[in-house]
């Protein structure tokens, strides 16, 4: 294993948020904390407890990992298609390391961006409502195993773009819906039948679930399944990417 190189790329790609802190860290804090002001500080109390937590509370958890989710996609994604965009790709592809550590070098860094930032947001929380951490070590595991799982994901939706229309296209057509009917700010056992249902084929609903889980002991789901789901995406995500390095696709043409 090339630890240079790894932590190289794993560097360089880090570096870049500390050189743009306002776009990086600051607007999403900002953006999150707005929504804890006005469902949680505002509307949530003139709201009724959704199993036992009030409703500032419960959204503390859909929120953090919405954020998660939506900022491990844009890092990955950004930090892969820019060597393409610009051609440093062929000198990362030529260089004497594996496609195993140039994964672990671009994932690693933004899988690392969207941890600092949940674990700021989940700090901010605490300024607008009140609540607890039932299991910390649980919530720190679905923490990283979310960001590691969805810069995977944006991994490849970067490798996949070939042009700035296309890598915004996933996050704001599919990964944006999914989040807000994931259960971000609801149970989905509020829902009829059939939605609730229907709402099981989200897969984002697993990731909150298990997610508030770790906070308060409810979920809309087992927390096993949640797991399971999520390990099962990360490894479809691992199997892509390792076609697409068996291939090519898309990086030496």
């Amino acid at each position: 294993m090339n630890l240079h190189a790894i932590r190289a790329i794993y560097g360089f790609e880090l570096a870049r948020t500390w050189r743009t802190p306002l776009q990086s860290i600051a607007t999403p804090v900002i953006s999150t904390s707005l929504y804890f002001v006005v469902f949680g500080a505002a509307i949530g109390s003139r709201m009724t407890e959704i199993d036992g937590v009030a409703f500032g509370a419960f959204i503390v958890p859909g929120l953090i990992m919405l954020s998660i989710l939506t900022e491990s996609v844009a890092n990955a994604s950004f930090g892969i298609y820019m060597p393409r965009y610009n051609g440093t790709i062929y000198e990362v592809l030529s260089a004497p390391i594996s496609y195993v550590e140039i994964v672990l070098g671009y994932v690693g860094a933004a899988a690392t961006k969207s941890i600092i930032l949940g674990l700021i947001i989940l700090a901010t929380a605490r300024l607008f409502v009140s609540f607890e951490v039932a299991y910390p070590a649980v919530m720190l595991a679905f923490l990283v195993l979310t960001a590691v799982t969805f810069s995977l994901f944006g991994f490849i939706i970067g490798i996949w773009a070939d042009g700035w229309e296309k890598m915004q296209l996933v996050p704001a057509m599919v990964m944006t819906p999914l989040g807000f009917l994931g259960g971000t700010f609801y149970s989905i056992e509020m829902l009829p039948p059939f939605w609730q249902k229907l709402n099981l084929l989200n897969p984002v609903v697993y990731l909150v679930s298990g997610f508030r889980w770790s906070f308060y002991g409810i979920s809309d789901v087992a927390v096993g399944l949640s797991l399971a789901m999520t390990l099962g995406f990360m490894v479809l995500c691992l199997v892509a990417i390792a076609w697409i390095f068996h291939t090519g696709y898309r990086l030496k043409a």
